[in-house]
């Protein structure tokens, strides 16, 4: 991580990571990305992040997982609400739902976060929010999207 990134709080450097990953208008010609997305469906939104720079991020978005409590983790708790997705390991709220998805959606891109359930099950969670898992694994996966 560059000095200046190590200022930054989680959600600034989670919006900074999910900005980049993203195509940018100069890699959309006539109305189709230059390379194959890797497309995510979020909570939200639909997201399409450009392969090369997700991987180049994947190790910087594991770091960014680890702010969180064991619950979320499959060998740990099994998951959790995405509800409380907001709060840190360490009790602090880090970010509002927005954010909150954009770190869910990198983490999918890299297959180091899922969903629980079915999107058609979510109505019966509370808030009808997923709940979400987070593989600990820690070692990055170079694979090719």
């Amino acid at each position: 991580m560059k000095e200046s990134e190590k200022s930054l709080s989680l959600s600034e450097k989670v919006d900074k990571v999910f900005r980049s990953c993203l195509f940018q208008d100069n890699e959309i010609i006539e109305g189709k990305p230059i390379v194959k997305p890797v497309e995510v469906r979020g909570i939200i939104s639909k997201y399409g992040f450009h392969p090369e720079r997700i991987l180049q991020a994947e190790k910087t978005i594991i770091d960014m997982l680890s702010n969180f409590s064991d619950d979320f983790y499959a060998d740990g708790g099994g998951g959790m609400s995405f509800l409380n997705f907001c709060m840190t390991k360490d009790g602090r709220q880090w970010a509002e739902h927005p954010t909150m998805e954009m770190l869910v959606v990198l983490g999918i891109a890299i297959d180091k976060v899922r969903y629980a359930m079915p999107r058609d099950m979510w109505e019966i969670l509370p808030g009808g929010m997923p709940y979400i898992i987070i593989d600990r694994k820690s070692e990055v996966n170079h694979k090719t999207v």
